[in-house]
């Protein structure tokens, strides 16, 4: 692995190359074997070629960067279609390579820390990241993740092109499923896609208790029980965004989204 990895030209043809081809009617479409991109930005070899070997051997293209600052310029270069990205970075932290990777287009970030902090977790989730893992994980556990990412993704993109119809109003909150937009007060909220699916399946049953293994599998695709501390960071950082006071913690079960009294 190197600090500055670059992106020859003839990679970013091949990339292009392999993943459409022109259809009789001359639309571009997706080939049934185009490979996702990965971009694995971590500065510890050991741990940087364990999740290379690993997404490698389900399928995935992998790229790597040691540090912050050539992180942004192969993301930039190669687009990748998923970061897994360390916080601690030389050059500039990975909060910060998030930040301006998702300025340049958006993508899906499953972030890495070495330190089970929930300050650190709400915080890049408050950045971009749409879920993290604490070090140390297992290999299978993160690949699982990566692939759940991607499917949420896919997902979204089918719905933003047959969207729902009509406007969910409860009260000062309002969920516009075709635009993927949140209001409270008539004031924009900025909701990450994670964020917003979770709104979206507590809304869908406004006052029900869903417990974390519920949310795990609905928004996350993810049976696995371990997880569930994933729900509760994002619970939090949604709760920063539109008022604690509306998504009621039920103490052993799970939570429930807060609707006026009719």
């Amino acid at each position: 692995m190197t600090d500055h990895p670059t992106v020859p030209e003839s990679t970013l043809q091949g990339r292009a190359m392999e993943q459409t081809h022109t259809s009789h009617n001359g639309t571009a479409t997706t080939t049934p074997g185009a490979q996702r991109r990965v971009l694995v930005v971590e500065d510890d070899a050991t741990i940087v070629d364990a999740i290379a070997t690993r997404l490698r051997a389900e399928g995935f293209l992998v790229q790597t960067a040691g540090d912050g600052p050539s992180a942004v310029d192969t993301a930039e270069a190669w687009q990748p279609d998923l970061l897994i990205l360390d916080i601690m970075l030389p050059g500039f932290d990975g909060l910060e390579v998030c930040r301006r990777v998702q300025a340049q287009r958006p993508v899906p970030v499953l972030m890495l820390t070495a330190r089970d902090d929930e300050t650190d977790m709400l915080v890049g989730l408050g950045v971009g990241a749409d879920d993290y893992m604490t070090k140390p994980f297992s290999m299978r556990e993160l690949a699982a993740r990566v692939h759940v990412l991607l499917r949420r993704m896919e997902r979204a993109a089918l719905a933003a092109t047959t969207p729902r119809s009509g406007i969910l109003r409860l009260g000062e909150l309002e969920i516009d499923h075709a635009q993927r937009r949140v209001r409270v007060r008539s004031e924009d909220v900025h909701l990450t896609p994670t964020e917003f699916d979770l709104l979206v399946c507590l809304a869908n049953t406004p006052r029900a208790v869903l417990s974390r293994e519920q949310l795990l599998a609905e928004v996350w695709d993810w049976a696995d029980a371990s997880g569930t501390r994933t729900v509760d960071s994002h619970i939090k950082a949604l709760r920063r965004k539109i008022g604690a006071e509306r998504i009621r913690t039920v103490h052993g079960v799970g939570y429930a989204l807060e609707t006026p009294t009719p």
